[in-house]
């Protein structure tokens, strides 16, 4: 799937970051949702390193990446700690600048990433996210039951924790064959993947943290900076056309517009796993943008 990328497995100040990197040229990362890992760029990062540096790794706390320690706020699982992972894996590539795309969590790391250290990215592709504080101030009987999703794992521990250690395969199911629209999105080793991932215990809880984080120190570090600091760099923004997003909010291009200058977007007629979905198309705005 990765045909010319090599494996590798750095130490951060506060974990080791897996992924994989290919390709020449300007340096480019790749950020994975839930439920996967660096696998779900596997129909775009080959194409996007015959023009870049590609770098696509596990977000702390998944895949092979570490699962530190987690503490009573939570902080260690905070977008901002994710991101800082992010920052000096880059660095230890050789790349103090880069541009970045990330999906789903991976988005989410990416947008606070440009938040805090404006000077590294060069340019920001997110995808059917807006940020955390819009969807929580947003936040009704539509969420309540679109988004329950972050509430199981944003719970007490341990209660998530002992229900999906008892059937990992159920909660990872359900996200891939409900949110999707292309239903064969998934190739089976891929699918096996995100599950096995699921059936550790230590991961799971990384998860759960991240969700919890989300729910407290992401949320409030959103409302800190709204209206006080900007993302300085361009903005592409793809959503799910079907997906929740796009049920939620009437125009989340506008939403976006609130945190940055420069922004472009538009929606695609697939579910929530754009890259995966439909990578054609998303290989073609991500060419035309980090071009």
């Amino acid at each position: 799937m990765f045909d010319g990328f090599e494996e590798f497995d750095i130490e951060t100040s506060g974990t080791t970051i897996h992924g994989r990197r290919g390709g020449s040229g300007p340096p480019v990362l790749l950020l994975h949702g839930i439920p996967e890992t660096h696998l779900m760029w596997h129909r775009i990062a080959p194409q996007l390193a015959e023009k870049f540096t590609v770098v696509a790794t596990d977000l702390r706390g998944w895949g092979d990446s570490g699962k530190p320690p987690s503490t009573a706020d939570h902080e260690p699982y905070g977008m901002r700690a994710i991101a800082r992972d992010q920052i000096e894996v880059m660095r230890s590539l050789g790349h103090e600048q880069f541009q970045l795309v990330g999906h789903d969590r991976g988005a989410r790391c990416a947008y606070r990433l440009a938040l805090d250290a404006p000077d590294t990215v060069t340019r920001l592709a997110v995808m059917d996210v807006v940020p955390i504080g819009d969807v929580y101030n947003h936040a009704d009987k539509t969420f309540s039951l679109s988004y329950w999703v972050w509430s199981f794992l944003a719970a007490p521990a341990p209660v998530p924790e002992r229900f999906i250690d008892a059937a990992p395969a159920v909660l990872v199911d359900f996200m891939l064959d409900t949110w999707p629209e292309v239903k064969d999105a998934f190739p089976p080793e891929v699918r096996a993947a995100y599950v096995r991932q699921f059936s550790d215990p230590a991961t799971v809880h990384a998860i759960c943290e991240e969700f919890r984080a989300a729910a407290t120190l992401d949320y409030q570090q959103d409302e800190a900076d709204r209206g006080h600091r900007r993302i300085a760099c361009p903005v592409l923004f793809l959503w799910s056309q079907r997906g929740q997003v796009a049920k939620l909010f009437d125009d989340p291009l506008a939403i976006w517009r609130e945190w940055a200058d420069d922004v472009r977007g538009e929606p695609v007629p697939v579910g929530h796993f754009i890259p995966e979905e439909a990578p054609e198309q998303t290989l073609r705005q991500l060419l035309d943008f980090l071009s």
